[in-house]
C-alpha cells in the first residue's frame, strides 16, 4: 500500500471553518495551533457545530509566533488583534478537565453576538483536540476511497467532500476503509509516523455542507445502513492517531505501512 496527502485540515479555532496549509509540523501533540482557541457556553459546556453549526461559516486566521488572532464573519466584518491568554479557567472536555485560559478581547463578543448566546473563548493550553490527551488522538485519517464509497452508497452525483469530517489528513490511492484496518500499525505519512488507535463514530456534524453550513447530506443515515459497528465507537469513518515519530507532512507526502503485518507500539 502506498497512497499520498491529498488535504490537510486543521481549526485554529474549535468548530469554525477549516484552514488547509500546504504544509504542518506533526508534533506529539498533534499540530501546534491546531484546536488552540475552543468555545463554552454560560454553564461551561462545549459549544461545537451540534448546537451552532453556523460557526463553520466563520473564518479564522491564527498566527502561533505573534499571536495574532483574525476572524472574518459572513457579512465582511473582520475582529482581530494580539491574544494575551487571562486568567484559568474550569472547563471540561468530553467529561476530563482541560487546561485553559479566558481570552480578553473582542473575538468572545463577536462571536457571541453571532451564535445569539453568550460564549466564552478558552485558550487551549495543549489543543483542544477531540480524542487527545489520553486517547492519543492527535492526529486523524480520511481516505478518498471512503468517500468514494459514501459517495456510491449514497448514489449521489457528486463527490463527498472530505471537509464535511475535519481530519487531520485525507489521502488517495487506498481502497475504500482500508485505513481500518491500520489501527495498531506503524503509518509513514511524510516525515512523521502515526498509529491508528481507534474508529471515529460520527455525529450530526458531518450532516452539513462545511462551507454553508446547511443539512444537506445524511452522513448518519448512510453510516447505520451499511457500517453500523465498529471496532471503538458506533457509525465509524476515518480513524484517529497517535504520533510515533513527530515530522513534517506536506501535500502530495507519501503515506504507506511500515511494517504491514505487525502491531506496532
Amino acid at each position: 500500500m502506498e497512497g499520498r496527502v491529498v488535504r490537510i485540515s486543521i481549526a485554529p479555532v474549535k468548530s469554525l471553518h477549516l484552514v488547509n496549509p500546504d504544509e504542518i509540523e506533526l508534533g506529539t501533540a498533534g499540530v501546534t495551533g491546531d484546536r488552540r482557541f475552543w468555545l463554552v457556553d454560560a454553564d461551561r459546556r462545549l459549544v461545537n457545530g451540534k448546537r451552532h453549526s453556523e460557526l463553520m461559516r466563520v473564518h479564522s486566521e491564527w498566527d502561533e509566533d505573534s499571536r495574532r488572532l483574525a476572524l472574518m464573519f459572513p457579512d465582511g466584518s473582520v475582529v482581530e488583534g494580539e491574544v494575551e491568554p487571562g486568567e484559568p479557567f474550569e472547563a471540561e472536555l468530553y467529561g476530563t478537565p482541560h487546561p485553559s485560559r479566558t481570552v480578553d478581547g473582542p473575538w468572545e463578543e463577536a462571536l457571541s453576538r453571532f451564535a445569539g448566546e453568550a460564549l466564552t473563548l478558552l485558550w487551549s493550553e495543549g489543543g483542544a483536540q477531540d480524542r487527545g490527551n489520553d486517547r492519543g488522538g492527535w492526529a486523524s485519517v480520511v481516505s478518498r476511497g471512503s468517500l468514494e464509497r459514501m459517495r456510491a452508497e449514497a448514489g449521489a452525483a457528486d463527490p463527498v467532500d472530505g471537509r464535511r469530517f475535519r481530519m487531520l489528513f485525507e489521502i488517495d490511492g487506498v481502497e475504500a476503509h482500508e485505513e481500518d484496518s491500520w489501527l495498531g500499525r506503524r503509518v509513514a505519512i511524510g516525515e512523521a509516523k502515526i498509529v491508528p488507535v481507534g474508529d471515529i463514530g460520527r455525529c450530526v456534524v458531518t450532516t452539513c455542507d462545511p462551507d454553508t453550513a446547511v443539512s444537506d447530506f445524511d452522513t448518519l443515515k448512510l453510516l447505520a445502513g451499511y457500517r453500523r459497528d465498529g471496532v471503538v465507537e458506533p457509525l465509524p469513518f476515518g480513524v484517529y492517531c497517535d504520533v510515533a515519530v513527530p515530522g513534517r507532512v506536506r501535500v502530495g507526502d507519501p503515506v504507506r505501512l511500515v511494517v504491514p503485518n505487525a502491531v506496532q507500539a
